[in-house]
């Protein structure tokens, strides 16, 4: 095709210059390559589409890295600056590959494609339901400054490109049965400017209004087809401090479902008698595999952590032993994990409503607060951060696990940690509501004003963490 064979001897004629013009460039590369060492943890399988010098795809330090262009030239250039990696002269519109990846990277590509669907849709025998598309391109809103750059030597120049909004990008990905999971956009200054462009790429770039304007969009997506359609083994970790009254009730109301069920309670060193009602439990229901540990911090995160790390099950569940959230709900959680409808599984009690008195109307709008800033901060809708419910892969916790030095020890209810830990590894995050119940013995553990004060840290330190990266 003439138009591809133009586009080729394009790239092919640019590949001497091209190192040049990345340096002049540097202040939107070096950024690009900072949010996507962010996207794309070290250590992964990874491969780039339209990768050029393959520059990007050696600052990912990928375990196995291919990288392939179109370009001849460009190809030599990349073999050549980056031995250890390998790079194909092809074509991704008629991809000839029998291998997946763990990430697949189009950064600057869509712009060339001549059928960016097509293209997509021969990235699907590269994938398996783990695998992670990323997509990076620019907003057409700065076509005008662009060319002006091109005039006065800054930019390299360009042929015409295809006009694709983030909108067009996302449903070019739903076309091809790819459903997004993060979209990001960054980078409000393009340009070096000391102390004032770290100010407006750091801080103002991600105020509402302003975020429109920013050059540079990314979407990370998932194949939509990810059902297992199998049973899956389960454990159900219960923190409990002070709720003797409600154990038996969590066990006897705990429908059955998947393979296998384990049920750990993590007792928060009670002083009701709290761990004499587990054993009792255990010995009353001998043919259920329950398990009671005795935490040795302090707090609800370090509680699900100790459970986590005894549990065996393939998923992972969260049931508060207040059981405001009702224990006959968890099927819920169950289907929607296994159904592939999301990967991370969020309880949300803010959409029917609650009993009268099971949430006071102060914690009512903090946790409508928080909800709509940490949805700010993760990209994500959720609706209700602090629900107690939360559901996940076992093998997704591990790599949350492997993950939580760049969070570090932050997180005393530990809904933030799994939360965070979640985004990062760009999960799907799903919400199923619930109906909030009134508690029926004992008291809340949350102090309003010295936990909401904990939350707006948290607020701050994961803008810094997951959005000013």
């Amino acid at each position: 095709m003439l138009k591809k064979q133009a586009i080729r001897d394009r790239f092919d004629r640019l590949a001497s210059e091209r190192e040049s013009w990345q340096r002049r460039a540097s202040c939107y590369y070096n950024d690009q390559r900072r949010y996507l060492r962010f996207l794309i943890p070290a250590g992964l399988r990874v491969l780039e589409i339209g990768c050029g010098l393959g520059d990007q795809l050696a600052a990912l330090k990928p375990r196995r890295g291919l990288g392939i262009d179109l370009s001849e030239a460009m190809v030599r250039e990349a073999s050549r600056r980056h031995p250890e990696l390998e790079f194909l002269v092809g074509d991704g519109e008629a991809l000839a590959l029998d291998e997946t990846f763990d990430v697949i990277l189009l950064a600057d590509l869509v712009g060339h494609l001549l059928d960016v669907e097509a293209t997509l849709k021969q990235l699907r025998r590269c994938c398996t339901p783990t695998t992670r598309i990323v997509v990076a391109y620019y907003n057409f809103l700065w076509e005008p400054a662009l060319r002006l750059l091109e005039l006065v030597g800054l930019k390299m120049p360009q042929e015409e490109q295809n006009w694709l909004s983030p909108a067009d990008i996302r449903n070019l990905l739903r076309l091809a049965d790819f459903e997004v999971v993060k979209a990001e956009r960054r980078l409000l200054m393009p340009l070096g400017i000391p102390i004032l462009s770290s100010i407006v790429n750091r801080l103002l770039a991600y105020l509402p209004g302003l975020t429109h304007l920013c050059l540079c969009h990314y979407m990370v997506a998932r194949m939509r087809t990810t059902s297992t359609h199998e049973f899956q083994t389960v454990t159900v970790v219960i923190p409990c401090r002070n709720e003797k009254g409600n154990i038996e009730a969590a066990i006897a109301r705990l429908p059955s479902f998947g393979r296998h069920q384990e049920i750990i309670f993590v007792d928060g060193h009670s002083t009701d008698g709290t761990p004499d009602e587990i054993q009792r439990v255990i010995a009353q229901y001998p043919e259920k595999d329950i398990t009671l540990l005795v935490q040795d911090g302090k707090g609800k995160g370090d509680a699900v952590r100790k459970g986590f790390t005894h549990a065996t099950g393939d998923i992972l569940m969260i049931l508060d032993a207040d059981l405001t959230m009702p224990p006959e709900d968890l099927p819920k959680f169950y289907e929607a994990i296994t159904s592939g409808k999301g990967e991370f599984i969020n309880g949300s009690r803010l959409v029917y409503p609650m009993e009268h008195e099971a949430m006071r109307y102060l914690n009512l709008l903090g946790n409508k607060f928080f909800s709509m800033a940490f949805s700010w901060l993760l990209g994500e809708r959720i609706k209700d951060t602090l629900c107690g419910t939360k559901v996940l892969f076992r093998r997704d916790y591990e790599r949350i696990v492997a993950n939580r030095s760049y969070f570090g020890e932050f997180d005393p209810f530990g809904d933030f940690d799994l939360l965070f830990g979640a985004s990062k590894l760009n999960l799907k995050i799903l919400e199923v509501p619930i109906r909030y119940q009134e508690r029926t013995y004992g008291t809340t553990n949350i102090h309003r004003f010295t936990h909401g004060w904990l939350l707006l840290k948290m607020t701050v330190y994961g803008f810094f963490r997951l959005k000013a990266v």
